[in-house]
């Protein structure tokens, strides 16, 4: 008779950082509703007058747009780092949290956005808009690095390649913000297209698709065939360790 024996599966460290994570992205997320508000109508109560008014309210929806967007995209690259990601110290539980803590204030700045961008003052709110992006690049670059710096909290599997391409694209938005910030106050409409574009550049590398075994290496490549075939998803062809 063969006796069957069953490991019990491992409590990943970072599941609770996960989870609350998870939870305060969509309730920020959520809370950008509110930039966008029913037009008060007078008297006379036509068709043409409703539709003129929501017309007028172009600058809600694209602030919400953008914002609802970035914090999507945000929420997929943070899941993304956190498949890389298998353990945590105070460090990095702090990082997180301030980036937590700037993600949620994203809604602020959005109704600020929604309510003046085509007033005297959009330069201001433009700016304050890039500014709190910028602020949130920088942070996330930070709790990139406490994770990655000397792979101190990464997984063995993850190959010094994918360490250094994730840097550089994370450390590409930086720039762009600041450039967005100096814009605003010369031209609140150029400030707001590159917050629109920089979304769309995180949207296509988060998940940039590699060679597995250029990602996770050889070794890390041959643990993932390993696993697979214990599980009968594969045959067992390893590459050299």
């Amino acid at each position: 008779m063969i006796e069957e024996r069953y490991e019990p599966r491992r409590e990943k460290e970072t599941g609770r950082i996960e989870a609350f994570s998870d939870a305060v992205f969509a309730v920020a997320i959520t809370l950008l509703v509110f930039s966008l508000q029913v037009p008060a109508l007078e008297d006379p109560l036509t068709s043409e007058h409703l539709v003129r008014m929501l017309l007028q309210r172009w600058p809600s929806y694209l602030a919400f747009f953008i914002s609802f967007a970035t914090i999507l995209i945000m929420w997929i690259s943070h899941h993304a780092m956190f498949k890389l990601i298998d353990k945590s110290d105070t460090p990095f539980l702090f990082a997180n949290g301030f980036l937590l803590l700037l993600v949620t204030t994203v809604p602020f700045p959005t109704q600020l956005v929604a309510t003046y961008l085509t007033t005297p003052v959009a330069g201001v709110v433009c700016a304050l808009y890039a500014g709190l992006f910028l602020m949130t690049n920088l942070v996330y670059n930070l709790l990139w690095w406490v994770a990655a710096h000397q792979s101190r909290l990464l997984k063995g599997s993850v190959s010094p390649m994918l360490i250094h391409t994730r840097s550089r694209y994370y450390a590409l938005g930086a720039p762009c913000y600041l450039l967005a910030l100096l814009l605003a106050f010369w031209s609140p409409g150029v400030s707001i297209g590159i917050c629109s574009v920089l979304w769309l550049f995180w949207a296509f590398t988060t998940y940039e698709r590699r060679p597995a075994r250029e990602a996770y290496g050889n070794k890390g490549l041959n643990q993932r065939k390993k696993k697979d075939a214990m599980r009968g998803d594969v045959t067992m062809e390893t590459g050299p360790e």
